[in-house]
């Protein structure tokens, strides 16, 4: 672990002692550009959290979709999640570009992980428990996606980042993000992001060795 990185633990035990703010669940937000690392961190949180459960938001998303689904989320996730009950959804594939044949279930959790570009939008906000936001700027993280996918996804991000950039532009999330989240050669950096209530709040404000 290099001198500026969080341990997870301690972000996971910080986490768990937030009041519940969906139902039962304490359900977190992952955002950040498209390609920022998102899915890797919430993946590395989630173990440390003990398995907790993670939406993809790219499985509820889909192509004629990108940012429209708001309302089924707050119905075949949030809604359930509220009262206590398992979200069952189905997945969008993006190579045959429908949804199903097979769903998936997201048991009501102390934890539930919501990683995904929009994820701190205005209208889920109400429920979350916490926003972290990656740290990365928008042409990095871009271009990092762009190298993950090869050129046979080059016509899907030519029409992604302008989407990207209007949605961010109408519902921006990092202003209301708890924590900043910059990813080092080993390990995360967790440290206060711009919402003001974070610094009344008792999760990481600062790393290690800063």
């Amino acid at each position: 672990m290099t001198a500026h990185a969080t341990p997870l633990s301690r972000v996971a035990a910080d986490l768990l002692a937030l009041p519940p703010s969906c139902g039962p669940v304490r359900l977190v937000a992952v955002d950040g550009h498209a390609g920022s690392g998102k899915s890797t961190f919430a993946d590395r949180l989630a173990e440390a959290l003990g398995g907790a459960p993670v939406l993809r938001l790219d499985d509820i998303a889909s192509h004629d979709e990108l940012f429209g689904w708001t309302e089924r989320l707050r119905r075949e996730i949030v809604g359930p999640l509220s009262r206590g009950e398992t979200a069952r959804y189905e997945t969008y594939d993006w190579n045959a570009r429908r949804f199903g044949p097979r769903g998936r279930s997201l048991p009501p959790a102390p934890v539930v992980l919501v990683e995904g570009v929009g994820a701190g939008r205005r209208a889920l906000r109400p429920f979350l428990a916490w926003l972290l936001w990656m740290e990365l700027p928008r042409e990095e993280a871009w271009g990092r996606g762009r190298d993950r996918d090869g050129s046979v996804q080059s016509d899907f991000w030519d029409g992604w980042e302008p989407a990207e950039r209007r949605h961010f532009a109408q519902d921006p999330s990092r202003p209301f993000a708890q924590s900043l989240v910059r990813q080092w050669r080993e390990g995360y950096e967790v440290v206060q992001g711009p919402n003001e209530t974070a610094a009344q709040s008792q999760i990481v404000t600062q790393s290690e060795g800063l």
